[in-house]
């Protein structure tokens, strides 16, 4: 039964997915950081914000 365990590999995989994605969406939140300062892109956050909201938008 040990040697089923041992050769059973798909968890670890699943975990390294997970970690890279994770890993990719932290560099990239560093990297957009400077971005969330402008007023264009918050206009658009507000704009996306609105719509999903239910609200008519324009």
């Amino acid at each position: 039964m040990s040697k089923l365990f041992q050769r059973d590999e798909g968890g670890a995989q699943v975990v390294e997915y997970a970690l890279v994605i994770a890993v990719i969406s932290i560099l990239l939140i560093i990297a957009l950081q400077p971005l969330a300062n402008g007023t264009a892109l918050s206009d658009l956050v507000d704009l996306v914000r609105t719509c999903l909201g239910g609200v008519e938008c324009g």
